[in-house]
């Protein structure tokens, strides 16, 4: 036997040995494998959803779709795309596999995959999506078995009925209502297509996610369907001309798992239907079971997030829409921002007058202005002009860039000074709102809100958790605990006396803000309500999806709901105080130069109590004057005149000081009155033909204040008292002051 032969038969003992040990393996590690019959039904248990309680969410259930009531071009899109050989093999395509296991081999990776639609089909419904040898060993003999026991027709059938299409649609009857509101018999091939291209990746490629990348992916499936002779060339076009879904169909289902399985798709986008995922989320059901109990006669959106970001009930009955914020708006564009740059204070006047701002001229509810009010009446009360005067001053593109720090993006043609009371072109998702006003009670601090709390694989293997991946790291502070702990402080004075003060009632601390969106004809179209606590924030939005008009105003029907909800989270306990911030201070400012000559001013320390303005400031903005009005009292001039014979002396608006009047003839000086403030007094003791001159000191507590000096009066001779003056100085007397 010569070498050549010999190494021949060592190359084929070691080859059959190769064998005989991979055939061992495969025994091995399939031994105790059975196609499971029970499996093979439609599946949902791909993605199994929980509440805060562990217990399964109910997804929508949908009947199998018989592969007769189907449209031939549904089957034939995704043969096309995903085994264009599926009727000529056993299972398996064992050229796909060769082709697969080179490239895999050049990388070093199981990157790229070579299953047939049998294969899917079990590996779907009875296995794992792990990459594995030891997996796609279990999943050749269950797909042998497959192709023994069915027909290719049955397999499809089955196949088509336990696929995932994402946003919760499982099957293609779900997919087909939901993705086009229609039964699955009346697919176009446009819409076939689109089916067969999700396959690859649900999330990634949905035309509600990426419509972009789903347009090439559906008409790459259409000109796979036209090469292998599914469709003929004017079909093609035809198809490729159809238009995309823009939005979901409505089903009945939960309200909860529609933004549940929308955060799912953006966290996994590359999920694909054999990928068995366990998704924990916040749901109170019982909170839940509340908001559902809400009746509006209109369409209604409620929300309840946690502090920390977890929802914990949504409810909606036309899913998230984006819609204009309406005074909602205000603390979060304007004064909230205004406080941080000290531009404002809660005491800080505003007038609120009709104001032209170069040509945009808002105006108050009921077309009324009330004159002078403070930062915090403006606000409690949802006045206006104020609103858009601030933001005047703050600067519309400054104000923006605070809402994109709170996750608030304003395009560039809602950056007018319409955006202080929530004037945009789309708006807002009443989420995205709450998240805002839970930066307030978190101190400042921004998160956003999630439905997930953490998502599992079918072995209990920890794949994401919002502890990790939401909470920190996502984490921003956007305002001061200062500006927090004002605004939290303002909108509970809008809760307990404002345009929220239905919620007055509550035995706890809560902060609220009320929004009345409407046409340029006054008619109400958005009507809102958020009230929050140190630990929840509740949002309550009415109105149409059509945008025709409601009767219901933010302080009235949402108001009252936000009010439920409340009571129905804190039946048991109550919230926590908002967290107080050591860089505010309580000061007293002076009450006649805030109300008469709207100044800040701070009270003068012996001032009386009632005399004084109790209100918060940051201490970095405290008012820079002090009042010494009642320290070092000072008075303007008195006025002075002669009249019959008599000097009159009339003083100013003075009533809290006591004066001392003295009167200086030649060097004779005497006092001719102390005591209390008198409007006017008169000296009838003065003598015709001498100079007199009155000097005015007022006191406070015995603290003498700056002596003013009057003009020097003359007595004539011939000034002569009339035959009645004593009624006249009666007169005086009761109607004007007292006589000297």
């Amino acid at each position: 036997m010569n070498r050549a032969v010999k190494i021949v038969i060592i190359l084929l003992s070691a080859m059959a040995t190769l064998a005989l040990a991979l055939l061992v393996y495969y025994f091995a590690v399939t031994a105790g494998e059975k196609l499971d019959m029970q499996k093979l039904s439609l599946n949902e248990n791909c993605v199994l959803v929980f509440d805060k309680n562990g217990e399964e969410i109910k997804t929508a259930q949908k009947s199998a779709v018989a592969l007769d009531a189907l449209p031939d071009y549904l089957p034939n899109a995704f043969v096309a795309v995903e085994d264009k050989r599926f009727y000529t093999h056993h299972g398996l395509d064992y050229r796909r596999m060769m082709k697969a296991a080179l490239k895999n081999a050049a990388t070093f990776s199981f990157r790229e995959g070579a299953s047939t639609i049998s294969q899917q089909l079990i590996k779907n419904t009875h296995l794992t999506g792990e990459k594995t040898i030891r997996r796609k060993l279990k999943e050749i003999k269950l797909t042998r078995a497959l192709e023994r026991r069915f027909s290719k027709r049955e397999i499809l059938e089955l196949y088509l009925n336990s696929i995932y299409f994402g946003h919760s649609a499982f099957g293609v009857g779900s997919a087909a209502e939901y993705y086009f509101g229609s039964a699955p018999s009346e697919l176009t091939p446009a819409e076939c297509a689109m089916l067969a291209a999700l396959v690859r990746s649900p999330n990634r490629y949905s035309p509600f996610t990426d419509p972009e990348k789903c347009l090439a992916r559906r008409n790459f499936v259409l000109s796979l369907m036209r090469e292998q002779g599914y469709l003929t060339p004017e079909e093609e076009t035809e198809a490729r001309a159809e238009p995309l879904p823009l939005s979901p169909c409505e089903r009945e289902e939960s309200a909860y798992l529609v933004p549940v399985f929308a955060e799912l798709a953006r966290l996994f986008p590359d999920a694909q239907s054999g990928d068995k995922l366990r998704v924990y989320t916040a749901l109170d059901p019982a909170l839940q079971r509340v908001l559902e109990e809400q009746e509006a006669g209109s369409d209604v959106c409620i929300a309840v997030r946690g502090a920390e970001g977890g929802v914990k009930a949504f409810f909606s009955t036309c899913g998230v829409l984006k819609r204009l914020p309406a005074s909602t708006i205000k603390p979060l564009a304007v004064y909230a921002p205004a406080i941080e740059e000290n531009l404002i204070s809660p005491a800080t006047p505003l007038l609120d007058e009709k104001t032209d701002f170069g040509g945009y001229s808002p105006a108050d509810y009921g077309g009324k202005y009330g004159g002078y009010m403070s930062v915090r009446y403006a606000l409690s009360r949802s006045v206006n002009v104020p609103a858009v005067k601030v933001l005047n001053s703050l600067g519309v593109e400054r104000a923006a860039s605070y809402l994109e720090k709170l996750g608030l993006p304003v395009p560039a043609e809602d950056r007018t000074l319409a955006l202080a009371l929530g004037g945009m072109k789309e708006g807002y998702p009443l989420l995205s709102l709450l998240d805002g006003y839970a930066s307030f009670a978190r101190g400042g601090v921004y998160s956003p809100a999630y439905f997930i709390e953490r998502v599992e694989d079918c072995q209990g293997k920890l794949l994401y958790s919002s502890e990790k991946c939401q909470g920190k790291e996502l984490d921003r502070r956007v305002f001061s605990e200062d500006t927090a702990y004002l605004i939290n402080d303002m909108l509970m004075t809008a809760a307990r006396e404002g345009t929220a003060k239905k919620l007055k009632s509550l035995p706890f601390e809560v902060a609220a803000k009320t929004g009345t969106g409407g046409t340029a004809a006054q008619d109400n179209t958005d009507a809102y309500t958020i009230a929050y606590t140190s630990e929840d924030a509740v949002g309550v939005w009415l109105g149409n999806r059509d945008n025709s008009p409601i009767e219901a105003t933010g302080g009235g029907l949402p108001a009252n709901i936000a009010l439920r909800v409340l009571k129905a989270l804190y039946g048991r306990h109550s919230p926590a105080p908002f967290p107080r911030s050591d860089g505010v201070a309580c000061a007293l400012l002076d009450k006649e130069e805030y109300e008469k000559n709207h100044r800040l001013l701070l009270a003068d320390p012996l001032a009386p109590e009632y005399l004084s303005v109790k209100e918060l400031f940051r201490k970095s903005a405290l008012p820079e004057g002090t009042s010494e009005k009642f320290s070092r009292p000072k008075i303007q001039k008195p006025e002075i005149s002669v009249v019959n014979g008599s000097v009159k002396i009339v003083l100013c608006q003075t009533e809290y000081y006591d004066y001392e009047v003295k009167r200086q003839c030649g060097d004779q000086i005497s006092t001719v009155y102390k005591g209390k403030y008198r409007r006017e007094l008169f000296d009838n003791s003065v003598c015709g033909g001498k100079n007199y001159v009155y000097s005015v000191t007022p006191y406070y507590c015995g603290i003498a204040g700056e002596t003013v000096t009057l003009p020097s009066v003359h007595i004539e001779t011939s000034d002569k008292l009339p035959d009645d003056w004593w009624q006249e100085s009666a007169l005086s007397r009761r109607s004007h002051g007292a006589v000297l």
